[in-house]
């Protein structure tokens, strides 16, 4: 089980890799807006230094003909890490850049997935990480757990490398729902984090344990000062 942060805003990055062991950070123009116009190379080097080699980075191309999606992959991984993800909306022209690509050694996120079938041709195609969008599918009354559960269906049937990376979300809800449905890992911003981790129940259980212990031992008398 993987959890991605679906930002590219560093505070956030660096207070969540403190956290947990985060599998990566993924982006698309969408999200580099909020950032305002950045340094972007030099940007995504820094997120990578910031989760480290063993997490993944996913960053998507702009271009919707086929030499420039190659084009910007080449950019992308020249300029940042090889290792990077090259995330390609899964259309005609897309499939296609996915397949040249993967015969480069290019790792692939087939992204812009709203269907079952897109899924399967993306993995046909040979992408590594097919991300299907939770809260997108469900505004459309598409059911996106039926959809992820497809995917992982025919990942195990056929033995296939590819990964569910589940992603946008507008709720803790639906990312419960897209793991316990099949996927392998799911991007989400940290507001939906900082949600779950935000639970009032949460706080009244920490100040209800807090207040047992001083009734015992006093308000100022932590663990580490008893004898």
């Amino acid at each position: 089980m993987e959890f991605m942060l679906d930002t590219i805003h560093l505070a956030d990055i660096e207070r969540y890799a403190e956290m947990i062991e985060l599998g990566g950070v993924t982006s698309n123009p969408s999200i580099i807006k909020k950032e305002g116009k950045i340094a972007f190379f030099d940007h995504m080097k820094e997120i990578k230094r910031i989760i480290g080699k063993q997490a993944s980075l996913h960053v998507q191309v702009t271009a919707v003909d086929f030499d420039g999606i190659l084009r910007e992959a080449e950019a992308i991984r020249t300029k940042i890490d090889e290792a990077v993800y090259i995330k390609v909306p899964v259309n005609s022209v897309g499939l296609k850049a996915i397949k040249r690509l993967k015969t480069e050694g290019a790792n692939i996120t087939a992204t812009a997935i709203y269907s079952s079938f897109q899924g399967y041709l993306a993995m046909a195609a040979g992408a590594d990480y097919l991300a299907p969008y939770f809260n997108r599918m469900e505004n459309l009354n598409i059911e996106p757990r039926q959809v992820i559960a497809e995917f992982a269906e025919m990942i195990d049937r056929y033995e296939k490398p590819s990964k569910i990376l589940a992603a946008s979300f507008k709720n803790v809800g639906q990312v419960n729902a897209a793991f316990a449905a099949g996927a392998q890992a799911a991007t989400m911003g940290a507001d939906i984090l900082d949600q779950a981790l935000a639970m009032p129940s949460i706080s009244k259980a920490v100040d209800d344990f807090n207040a047992d212990w001083a009734a015992i031992f006093g308000e100022d008398t932590p663990i580490d000062a008893l004898k």
